[in-house]
């Protein structure tokens, strides 16, 4: 059963205005932004700053006969996470043990799930800043240097004078278009004395969204704290099980999940079932969202409840009509599919009010599929943009989608991130 005008939407931001949250239900406000001047010569360790289906966008669209909307007015976003530097490497097949190999390319770029969500975003014209720790050396100062191009405020990155800048090897198998990571985390590692309150309601004031990647886990839980204090939202993204991730999913208002994590955190018996699992179990959670590559995402959204009438639905029946729905559209770009709003449920888990959407991926010709390298951080970044935008969970999915697809037809996880006045992007925004 639908929603009448007057429902909850996590994604309308036209409530009247006293809290700082703009997804709050009741009320919302923005606080005037601080920015800090931090001179670029840093020698000091802190920076002092079954339903009938709704398809979207439709395919053949021309872009060329769409303007580009005009930016939110109020677009600073924080994230909080690692850094990295990444070296990758195109080998033709992955080597076996003890194997000598070549590789066929070679590329040097910055990493990190957060840094990679947050020059997305960036791109795609909000105001990132970022809080994150680097070693005073030269991947450190390319790290920063490279964040500070694309336009993200890293006056919030502590340096330390001793050890080393977190980095990756990343080698891309061009046969299987696979890739696999080896991470070397810095040192010394970020600690709370790192963050001094001040620092911290500083790099708050003013946004609109928290982001954590799940690492850090001691500063992202002071960071939580304070943006839940704040009535902030908070995305998460839940790539697998870390150390205090389970307490930050508490705090989360919003959940982008990697396609074993929904099962492995809930041990429920299917995708549906278990994303149903964990928005009963995380009483802020709006929404919740599994990316699963090729095959697309599936996302789940809470309402609240208007009324008790209208059929009780098995979530993984609704889920596997729309997916035979959104197959049948047969279109290889971008789309998605909605359940109408009602009660679904999940056999011993329980039910709640909501709706299932599925959103399929771009089929990239094989020809252009280059590295999939960062692909879900280009999906979260474009995730945090349609929140701040209050773009509609239909048409969000078919452009984190595209944005994730331009990154996978370049080396790395940022090459490809395109930007917001790219002719391809006019149709999703």
């Amino acid at each position: 059963m639908a929603l009448s005008s007057s429902s909850y939407s996590p994604f309308c931001c036209k409530c009247p205005s006293t809290s700082s949250s703009p997804y709050s239900s009741s009320r919302h406000s923005f606080r005037s932004s601080i920015h800090l001047n931090i001179p670029k010569n840093r020698k000091f360790k802190v920076h002092s700053k079954l339903p009938k289906a709704k398809i979207f966008p439709r395919a053949g669209m021309k872009s060329s006969s769409v303007s580009l909307p005009p930016l939110p007015e109020q677009r600073i976003m924080v994230g909080c996470g690692t850094v990295s530097t990444d070296y990758l490497a195109s080998v033709a097949a992955f080597p076996q043990p003890d194997e000598k190999i070549r590789s066929t390319a070679l590329q040097v770029q910055g990493g990190g799930n957060v840094g990679n969500a947050l020059t997305g975003a960036a791109r795609l014209g909000l105001n990132p800043r970022i809080i994150s720790k680097v070693a005073n050396d030269a991947p450190g100062r390319g790290i920063l240097a490279e964040l500070e191009a694309d336009g993200v405020d890293t006056s919030y990155i502590v340096v330390s004078e001793t050890g080393n800048s977190p980095f990756t090897y990343v080698i891309v198998d061009t046969q299987m278009k696979t890739r696999t990571c080896i991470h070397s985390p810095g040192t010394p590692p970020m600690i709370p004395e790192d963050l001094p309150a001040s620092t911290l309601l500083s790099a708050l004031t003013g946004a609109r969204v928290v982001y954590f990647d799940g690492r850090l886990p001691q500063i992202a839980l002071m960071v939580a704290k304070e943006a839940t204090r704040r009535e902030l939202p908070i995305l998460v993204d839940a790539e697998r099980k870390r150390e205090g991730l389970d307490q930050l999913l508490t705090m989360a208002d919003y959940v982008v999940c990697s396609a074993k994590f929904p099962q492995a955190w809930t041990e429920a018996p299917s995708i549906a079932s278990a994303l149903l699992a964990m928005v009963l179990r995380l009483p802020r959670l709006k929404f919740v969202i599994v990316t699963l590559g090729e095959a697309g995402c599936i996302m789940l959204e809470k309402h609240m409840q208007e009324t008790t009438e209208g059929e009780i639905l098995d979530v993984n029946i609704v889920l596997e009509s729309l997916q035979k729905k959104a197959k049948g559209l047969n279109s290889n770009l971008p789309i998605s599919v909605s359940s109408e709003v009602g009660s679904l449920e999940a056999a011993g888990i329980g039910k709640i009010y909501g709706r299932l959407l599925v959103g399929t991926a771009e089929a990239i010709p094989p020809s252009e599929l280059v590295d999939t390298t960062g692909a879900g951080d280009g999906f979260i970044g474009s995730v945090l943009y349609a929140l701040i935008a209050s773009m509609p969970p239909e048409r969000m999915l078919p452009f984190a989608a595209k944005v994730a697809a331009a990154g996978c037809r370049a080396l790395g996880a940022r090459t490809g991130l395109p930007y917001r006045s790219d002719s391809q992007l006019v149709t999703y925004l």
